[in-house]
């Protein structure tokens, strides 16, 4: 049952995505020194995830993240397995309680209760967790109790261990599995409880007599051969005896004697069998199973303002590549914009790489866009800020201004992308163009390019 608790998380990719969030979390008081580690990422992979992934890792080299990341997955299936010996411990306890007494006499409805009412309040605790995003039901149960304690074994009190845990369960929240991992280690410690429980119930009931009844002061005894009926359907549907009326009836203190000894004793192990055993191990396959066809999302959430500002930023250390029209070039791909909902109503112009001696702002710049106004000379540190001011700003447009008399470039085309990945729509207005010559030379660059979406004028009321 260890293996099987912790095979579905891990995956490899799994302790990677935990290290980025946990990156992630910590930045969160502050960025970390990050230029070596950008530059080496940088240089290992093209790809901007792969790369954030990357500094993530030698970042947490550096902070100690990994080895104590190390040290939780050792300590884990053996705080597992001491979880599981307290809960058999008091499985044991509670069986020893029904089959222990010096009378050797069982009150089945009792015994029933003790055994299977903690079992179902937590399901159906589990079950709440599952349904509706109640923090607190999963924090209650055994699962989130094994994380703590490995987390507390592995990292101390002055580890990394709370944002090690704030990482793995966030992740398994937004893949929508945190219930389902939990899950998998309660309903496998409680599948091992009940087999010891039935195990030391059926050796006490095979070698030693016992007198099982019932007993009520206010109830009414048609009652309890209603309740012994009911639940006595499913385990039958499996070959356990239900005792009928007359046998319900007998079993009353006052005829110790009584027939059908051997009928309760059943009863109620299947009972326990059916309502206890039998729901933890299919739940047990049915979390694992979940866990498995759903491990690939356990990745980041890479639109997030905070991996768009690392893309952006590992795009602008990315080699520069031939965009120049040429007729052997292949044509680009149409980055994508943000979506609206994630849009704010604001509007950027950018003066991009423009002439010292144009002035700035440009004279008939409307009036929506003179709130941010601003112009860059295109080197990577002010191409950096200013992606970065996308990222959190998330604009409705950005214009970009671009001295028309200019020949557009791979830099050009690298910028465009760039700003089109932070905002809902893009517009270009090319200043001081002298003939619709220099205009239709930017329009077919643009085509050539495979950025025909961004909309381009020699004049700045571009219509929307």
């Amino acid at each position: 049952m260890t293996n099987t608790a912790l095979t579905a998380l891990r995956e490899p990719a799994f302790p990677d995505a935990v290290i980025t969030e946990a990156i992630r979390w910590t930045e969160q008081n502050g960025p970390l020194d990050d230029a070596q580690a950008l530059r080496l990422a940088a240089s290992r992979t093209a790809d901007a995830h792969e790369g954030i992934t990357q500094r993530a890792l030698l970042l947490g080299e550096r902070i100690g993240l990994q080895p104590e990341l190390a040290r939780a997955r050792q300590w884990a299936p053996w705080v597992l397995l001491g979880l599981a010996a307290l809960i058999v411990i008091a499985g044991l306890g509670l069986a020893g309680n029904v089959v222990g007494g010096g009378e050797r006499h069982i009150n089945v409805i009792v015994a029933l209760a003790s055994l299977l009412g903690l079992h179902a309040l937590t399901l159906l605790m589990w079950l709440l967790g599952l349904l509706l995003p109640l923090g607190s039901v999963n924090t209650a149960s055994l699962g989130w109790i094994w994380l703590s304690l490995t987390a507390r074994v592995a990292g101390g009190k002055r580890g990394q261990a709370p944002v090690l845990v704030r990482a793995a369960t966030g992740l398994l929240s937004r893949a929508k599995l945190l219930p389902w991992a939990f899950g998998l280690v309660s309903h496998g410690i409680w599948s091992l409880s009940f087999t010891v429980v039935l195990a030391a119930m059926l050796f006490a009931l095979a070698f030693r007599s016992y007198t099982l009844s019932w007993e009520t002061t206010i109830l009414d005894p048609e009652f309890f051969v209603r309740a012994v009926q009911a639940l006595g359907w499913a385990p039958a549907k499996l070959g356990f005896p239900v005792p009928d009326a007359a046998t319900v009836m007998a079993a009353t203190p006052a005829t110790p004697g009584a027939a059908g000894q051997r009928t309760w004793a059943l009863w109620l192990t299947g009972c326990i069998a059916v309502y206890g055993l039998l729901p933890r191990l299919l739940l047990v396959l049915l979390s694992a199973a979940v866990l498995r066809s759903r491990r690939k999302a356990l990745q980041p959430e890479w639109q997030e303002p905070y991996y768009r500002k690392l893309a952006a930023r590992f795009t602008a250390l990315a080699p520069a590549s031939i965009v120049d029209a040429d007729p052997g070039r292949l044509r680009g791909a149409m980055p994508a914009s943000l979506p609206a909902s994630q849009l704010h109503d604001t509007l950027f112009v950018i003066g991009f790489e423009l002439p010292p001696d144009m002035p700035w702002p440009p004279a008939g710049l409307p009036a929506e866009f003179a709130a941010h106004a601003q112009r860059i000379d295109g080197s990577a540190p002010a191409r950096r800020a200013l992606l970065d001011q996308l990222a959190q700003a998330r604009p409705r447009t950005v214009m970009v201004v671009c001295h028309a008399v200019s020949s557009p470039d791979r830099g050009t085309e690298r910028f465009l992308r760039e700003v089109l990945m932070h905002c809902g729509e893009c517009r270009l207005w090319l200043a001081g163009a002298p003939d619709a010559g220099a205009t239709q030379r930017w329009l077919d660059w643009l085509r050539d390019t495979g950025l025909e979406r961004i909309t381009a004028s020699d004049r700045p009321d571009i219509a929307p």
